[in-house]
């Protein structure tokens, strides 16, 4: 499972996570299944994980526990599966008829097996593998379809929007200029004369960034989870967020501090913030040089943990 994916801030989240060890968790990115594996060390026989991964890969590398549940599903949909427990449980363990979840864990992004397997297509590291990036394999939308039918004008939006790539225009119009691109090493050769001298790898890992959520449409279905986890903790259930760039952070703690991804402030007749979640720690919760040390793939990482507040 460690040689899967290595969990990142895994004391910190799943000290933050698990407050009840005869309550319903959600692993809301199950991956390797180290996050999985500690809440559930954490649990009584009575407590329970429900874990989710768009990726059969992961799903097949689940260990055998009678207290998991796994379901081959982007997590966008977690509100569905919480309303599906809720009918088949009614008021089973504590359950207010409210919320499901005593707590909801996710840690965003790529795992290391996606980025370490050359055939996934995620990362430039492979000269020549297939421009891929599916998380869902079975999705049918790949980065080489974005590069080759979006427009110049398209490719330039997803390179500045979720790549923050300064010379996006540019980019955009050597991948329009290329002949066909279908291998990593055709999207590096193509791009290569823009690609600043000395930065060439930091360059190149926003470009396949910028495709990736593209491809796997990250940011609307972080916002649909957000608002479904939301709606399925329990009061006092708690939220807990692994983020691994500023557009997946600030999304989350717009969320956290508004109850929308925006950071549009909606106040009641008293002047006070109306959100459904309450936050836990103000800053983000970052790795200790220690854990980077052991994997570097850690130095990005934010946690943010929330609480859901009381319905009023």
């Amino acid at each position: 499972m460690s040689q899967y994916h290595i969990p990142v801030l895994l004391e910190e989240s799943i000290s933050g996570l698990v407050t009840n060890p005869d309550g319903i968790y959600a692993d809301a990115t199950f991956g390797g299944g180290g996050h999985t594996a500690a809440i559930l060390s954490r649990l009584h026989d009575g407590g329970s994980v429900i874990a989710f991964d768009r990726d059969i890969d992961a799903i097949e590398n689940a260990p055998e526990d009678p207290r998991l549940t796994l379901i081959h599903n982007n997590f966008r949909f977690i509100e569905n599966y919480a309303e599906q427990i809720r009918r088949d449980s009614r008021n089973k363990s504590g359950n207010d008829g409210k919320g499901v979840f005593d707590g909801i864990l996710a840690d965003l992004g790529v795992s290391s097996h996606q980025f370490d397997t050359a055939e996934r297509g995620f990362s430039f590291r492979f000269e020549d593998a297939p421009l891929d990036m599916r998380m869902n394999k079975e999705a049918r939308l790949t980065a080489a379809d974005v590069v080759n039918t979006y427009s110049e004008e398209d490719l330039e939006r997803i390179l500045r929007l979720y790549g923050e790539v300064d010379n996006a225009r540019q980019i955009a119009r050597l991948i329009k200029a290329a002949e066909t691109i279908r291998t990593t090493g055709d999207l590096d050769r193509a791009i290569a004369r823009a690609l600043p001298r000395n930065a060439e790898h930091k360059a190149l890992a926003r470009i396949y960034q910028a495709l990736r959520i593209e491809v796997n449409q990250e940011m609307r279905s972080l916002e649909k989870f957000l608002e479904g986890a939301t709606a399925s903790l329990k009061e006092g259930g708690r939220l807990v967020v692994i983020t691994y760039h500023s557009l997946e952070d600030r999304m989350v703690k717009n969320y956290i501090k508004t109850g929308n991804i925006d950071g549009i402030e909606n106040k009641d007749t008293f002047g006070r913030v109306s959100a459904p979640l309450e936050a836990v720690n103000r800053k983000p919760i970052v790795p200790q040089e220690s854990e980077i040390a052991l994997n570097t793939r850690a130095r990005s990482a934010k946690l943010r943990i929330a609480v859901r507040r009381e319905a009023k």
